[in-house]
C-alpha cells in the first residue's frame, strides 16, 4: 500500500475532521443560545444559519478543487487534514509546489519518497503555523502603526495598504507564470472570467455570482488548461506534464 495512503493517516484526517465539526457545533450552539437570551426570533436565527452555510459551502469549491489537484502528488490524507485546519488554497498549493520544485519534482508526479514527501509536509506546515504566533503578539502594533500612518497622512497611508497587497499577488504570479505559456494563459483565463463575473455582478445584479466567481473561474480555467495544453507545441509545455 502506498504510504501516504495508509489507515494511519486516513485515522489522522478523520480525528482533525471530526475536531473541526465539533468545534464549529460547539460555536453553533453557543451562538443559538445567545441570541435566544438576547431575544432574536428563531425564524432570523435559521435564516442566519442557511444564509451563513449557503455563504461557507459554495465557496469551498475551490477548496475542493486544491484537494484534487494536491492529492495526486501528496495523496489524500495529507491535503485533507492541511486543508481542513488553518490551510488555505492560496498557501498549501503554493507551499507545496514550492517544495516539490526545490527537491526536483512537479504537482503532476505522485511523490514515492517518503523522505520528500516529510519535507513537503514540514514546509506546508510550518509556514502555516507562523500567523499563529504573529497575530496575537504583533497584530495590534501592526495595525497601530497602520492606523497611525493613514492618520497623519491618508494617502500614503493607503499607497502603503495598496503596496502591500500588490505585494502578495505579485509573489502568487511570479509562481504562477514561472511554468511557460501554458500557466500564463491559465491565469489570464481564470482572470477574463473573474473579471466577467464582477461585471454581471455590479452591472447586470446578478448577486449569486458573488459566492459561484471564485470556483467558477478556477473550473472554467483548469478547463480551458487543457484544451490549450492539447494545442501547444510540446516544447511550449511544462517538463513532465503528460508523464
Amino acid at each position: 500500500m502506498d504510504f501516504k495512503s495508509l489507515p494511519f493517516m486516513y485515522l489522522l484526517g478523520g480525528i482533525v475532521g471530526l475536531f473541526v465539526i465539533a468545534q464549529s457545533v460547539f460555536f453553533l450552539v453557543k451562538a443559538i443560545s445567545r441570541a435566544t437570551t438576547l431575544g432574536i426570533g428563531k425564524k432570523v436565527v435559521s435564516n442566519v444559519i442557511v444564509s451563513s452555510a449557503l455563504f461557507a459551502v459554495l465557496p469551498s469549491v475551490s477548496i475542493l478543487l486544491g484537494l484534487i489537484t494536491l492529492s495526486h502528488a501528496l495523496g489524500l490524507p495529507l491535503p485533507w487534514i492541511r486543508l481542513s485546519v488553518l490551510g488555505a488554497v492560496t498557501y498549501e498549493l503554493p507551499a507545496a509546489t514550492a517544495a516539490l520544485n526545490v527537491l526536483g519534482l512537479n504537482i503532476g508526479e505522485p511523490v514515492r519518497s517518503p523522505e520528500a514527501f516529510t519535507a513537503i509536509a514540514w514546509v506546508m506546515t510550518l509556514g502555516c503555523i507562523s500567523p499563529l504566533f504573529i497575530i496575537p503578539l504583533f497584530l495590534e502594533r501592526i495595525q497601530n502603526g497602520v492606523f497611525a500612518l493613514r492618520q497623519k497622512d491618508s494617502r500614503w497611508g493607503e499607497l502603503f495598504i495598496s503596496a502591500l497587497f500588490m505585494g502578495m499577488v505579485s509573489a502568487f504570479l511570479g509562481m504562477g507564470v514561472s511554468g511557460g505559456l501554458l500557466p500564463v494563459l491559465t491565469l489570464l483565463s481564470s482572470a477574463l472570467i473573474m473579471a466577467v463575473c464582477g461585471i454581471l455582478i455590479k452591472k447586470c445584479n446578478i448577486r449569486i455570482l458573488e459566492d459561484f466567481a471564485l470556483p467558477l473561474s478556477m473550473l472554467c480555467a483548469m478547463a480551458l488548461a487543457i484544451v490549450f495544453a492539447a494545442l501547444l507545441p510540446a516544447e511550449l509545455l511544462p517538463a513532465g506534464l503528460w508523464n
